[in-house]
């Protein structure tokens, strides 16, 4: 009996001893006294390993990186506006370039009304449609050619087909329902058309 009270002592001071060294009550024989350990994940800690300190070289790519996120989201705000800008003003820069044809339009149809002369009225009608083409051919608008070629899908859209009364017709385009036009190389609107079989 007197052998296992020694073994309870015994037994409890060592568990006090491990909850000691567990939750840093004593901390004399449980850490080296040459080196003091730091969580380096602790604000303002400083992690050494020997004679190197890394928390400056941490500080510094730390630093580096805020400013390079905050670069990179300038420059997306930025850039951003600046499309918005030259979308803005290519559109005001055409509307500004076709208010000329607006103003002609707005004369003709006042002369029409009071016409005797329906040549005049007709050869007006003309001269505005071709300053509106050219202001359009200025800004680089240009017609998709179809009647005649054959059917490119890439260009013509093929609405309807028709039997062609001519061999050389057939497989090609015979008409055009709806005008196609091409903004330099890119397609602003497919030519719908009628293919002759």
């Amino acid at each position: 009996m007197a052998n296992d009270e020694k073994t309870l002592e015994h037994t409890s001071d060592q568990d006090i001893a491990v909850d000691r060294e567990f939750t840093g009550g004593d901390k004399t024989q449980s850490e080296p006294q040459s080196e003091e350990y730091v969580n380096p994940l602790d604000e303002g800690s400083v992690a050494s390993v020997g004679d190197q300190d890394f928390d400056p070289e941490m500080a510094e790519w730390k630093d580096k990186y805020t400013r390079l996120v905050a670069e990179f989201d300038n420059y997306k705000k930025r850039t951003s506006r600046e499309k918005l800008e030259i979308l803005t003003a290519g559109g005001e820069d055409v509307v500004r370039s076709l208010l000329e044809v607006l103003d002609d339009m707005d004369r003709a149809l006042e002369a029409i009304e009071g016409a005797d002369d329906l040549e005049a009225v007709k050869q007006g009608i003309l001269l505005i449609d071709n300053k509106l083409r050219g202001k359009l051919k200025s800004r680089g608008l240009a017609e998709i050619e179809a009647v005649g070629n054959e059917l490119d899908t890439d260009l013509h859209e093929a609405v309807a087909r028709i039997e062609a009364t001519e061999d050389a017709h057939k497989g090609r385009i015979i008409d055009v329902v709806q005008k196609g036009y091409r903004m330099g190389e890119r397609i602003i609107r497919h030519a719908k058309v009628v293919v002759g079989h």
